[in-house]
């Protein structure tokens, strides 16, 4: 018999999503939390008057958080890594054996 590990991110009595890893259900537990504090921040611009589409706008900005962060200027993107050049003359040849 096997035992299975469930995490499962519950929100006002509904499952929302079932993980067999704990960091990730705590991961999308924090983004639900991100996005509920989204929708409220959005509700009080009255830019949106539609709730679904509130809601929407508020999942979508905080599954793409980092994105978000970058376009505020409240981080900086990663700048990617240069390859290591390595010049011929560095390059050094492991020495031949001898299997006489």
């Amino acid at each position: 018999m096997a035992v299975i590990v469930k995490y499962v991110v519950e929100r006002n009595g509904e499952e929302k999503m079932t993980f067999t890893s704990k960091a990730e259900a705590d991961a999308y537990d924090k983004m639900l939390d991100m996005a509920d504090e989204l929708f409220e921040l959005l509700g009080k611009s009255e830019i949106i008057a539609d709730e679904e589409k509130q809601e929407e706008l508020s999942m979508y900005l905080a599954k793409h958080k980092e994105e978000v962060l970058y376009a505020l200027g409240a981080k900086r993107k990663p700048t990617p890594k240069k390859p290591k050049v390595v010049k011929d003359a560095e390059v050094e040849e492991a020495p031949e054996s001898d299997a006489a």
